[in-house]
């Protein structure tokens, strides 16, 4: 009998577990289709509330999985802000996965969580150290003091460091300084007279500088499109054009960004560049699938470009997003491969959210194909006629198919509220969540969990499998940014002891103050 208890504890807490992981890997708070920003964020707090205080070292571990920055910056701050709920090994542990995780978020995100320990009055030895030691990894703060200087300041101020040199003079003792010798400390400076300094500058400064300035827009496109990055260079695309006269390199953008981005394009217009998106889509996706390409055999998908995969305002086509990039990677994994969309079109690149969802009909189709697996992409709404799906999989799984010989998949792009959970077709199909169309293999892989076939004990061994390869691969990551910072320093060290280089900066630092004088 206590055995029985157990394992129907352990069954619990396994349920409890891939919740959270689904939530964690789809939800970010914001508007879906089905339902509002509200209850989004109201059902996502409960659920961080209720798996950080039942389990606290699995909350933390799932740090190492590919969950969304939304949540890695929430499972972060709870952990810190709750500090005296861990023993001292939990502590331990804790500390590295923060750092590790903290080290892969963008630094905007990481800013962030650092603004909500502030404002939640968190600043203990513990947690200012994890601060300090992140601004000391950084492989260029005078970078981060241009573009993010409110937030560094904040940081600084509220770890005790002084930032001592000209970093901490550019932050604290504005105007003190005629000159730095850093070059985007000094352009920063220069940029509030002269306006071939703002040219110095990241792109998303130099546009405040630019407005303040009067320059024409095209001008300062042409300009700045140097120092802007391949995102922004993308998202800039549509308004520069022949104006800059460059181009962005599709086939390095990540897979579900470049679906997002070729979906924003008017259908005319993904259909005069069909070859040129074509062509980046499978670069990208066969770069996702890596050593695991064409190894799976034969593949069948189910990919939903019903209305509801618009998304919402704030996720603009989101789902049908991951949807498209989906196809691409299940493409490049297959040895052979069929697609089949809701709406019935068969042109990948012309796909548009229009129509209902009659996913019974498309998993039948699918199943004809006698696939070795079957994907289906979807946010689970199944409702031409409603319910056909879960029928048709489950008769499957208990008539036709009892020895699975084919191996079946649901993974679904969008949170929901109201079941605390991704929606399911079917109890016998596994159901895994799905944010980014390059994760497709790893959440495939975790969603054997979600069939009732494995246990707790399993799942333990695979967090446990994840977290060990996400410390490594990210201390040699930081091994590898060490060695650029040292040699960062070195070439930044050697041009400000160049003596051009400071009589350019005095003649900059002269010009600046004469424009000064004159305004």
């Amino acid at each position: 009998m206590t055995g029985t208890k157990e394992s129907f504890a352990d069954l619990i807490a396994a349920e409890d577990v891939l919740l959270f992981v689904n939530a964690a890997v789809t939800a970010t708070g914001q508007r879906e289709f089905h339902s509002r920003a509200d209850h989004q964020r109201l059902s996502l707090s409960f659920l961080h509330e209720y798996v950080r205080v039942n389990y606290r070292s699995i909350y933390a571990a799932v740090l190492a999985l590919d969950i969304n920055d939304h949540n890695a910056v929430r499972i972060i701050v709870e952990l810190l802000c709750t500090a005296d709920e861990a023993d001292p090994e939990q502590k331990r542990t804790e500390g590295r996965l923060i750092a590790a995780r903290l080290a892969a978020l963008p630094p905007q995100r990481v800013y962030r969580a650092f603004h909500a320990l502030r404002s939640a009055k968190v600043n203990n030895r513990r947690t200012r150290a994890i601060q300090r030691d992140w601004l000391a990894a950084r492989a260029d703060l005078a970078h981060d003091a241009v573009k993010y200087r409110s937030a560094l300041k904040t940081v600084a101020r509220h770890t005790h460091n002084p930032l001592d040199g000209e970093l901490g003079a550019f932050l604290f003792r504005p105007g003190k300084s005629t000159r730095y010798s850093d070059p985007r400390l000094d352009a920063y400076r220069r940029a509030r007279y002269e306006q071939d300094a703002i040219y110095e500058l990241p792109f998303t400064i130099a546009e405040g500088f630019a407005a303040k300035h009067g320059v024409p827009r095209a001008r300062f496109l042409e300009r700045i499109a140097p120092r802007m990055t391949r995102l922004e260079r993308l998202r800039t695309q549509s308004t520069t054009g022949d104006t800059t006269g460059t181009t962005t390199d599709l086939t390095v953008m990540p897979l579900t960004r470049l679906a997002l981005f070729v979906l924003s394009l008017p259908r005319a217009e993904r259909h005069l560049r069909r070859a040129e998106l074509t062509a980046a889509l499978r670069a990208s996706a066969l770069r996702a699938a890596g050593p695991y390409a064409g190894s799976w055999g034969r593949v069948s998908a189910v990919l939903d470009d019903s209305y509801s995969s618009y998304g919402s305002g704030v996720k603009r086509r989101r789902p049908l997003a991951v949807a498209l990039g989906a196809h691409f990677l299940l493409e490049a994994l297959a040895g052979s491969y069929g697609a089949h969309w809701t709406s019935g079109g068969r042109d990948p690149l012309m796909v548009r959210p229009w129509g209902p969802s009659p996913l019974g009909s498309r998993v039948l189709d699918a199943l004809e194909d006698s696939p070795e697996r079957l994907v289906i992409v979807s946010d689970g709404f199944d409702n031409a006629p409603p319910g056909l799906a879960g029928e048709v999989l489950r008769v499957w799984r208990t008539r036709l198919d009892p020895e699975r010989r084919t191996s079946i998949v649901h993974l679904n792009p969008v949170y929901d509220a109201e079941g605390f959970d991704v929606r399911r077709l079917a109890p016998s199909v596994p159901t895994a969540g799905i944010r980014d169309a390059e994760d497709l293999a790893a959440l495939v892989e975790i969603a054997q969990f979600t069939e009732g076939r494995t246990g707790l004990p399993e799942l333990l061994a695979y967090l446990d499998r994840r977290t060990e390869r996400f410390l490594t691969a990210q201390k040699a990551d930081r091994k590898a940014d060490r060695k650029a910072l040292q040699q960062h320093r070195q070439r930044t060290d050697q041009q400000s002891n160049q003596p051009g280089d400071q009589q350019g900066d005095q003649s900059s630092s002269r010009k600046a103050d004469q424009g000064k004088g004159g305004r």
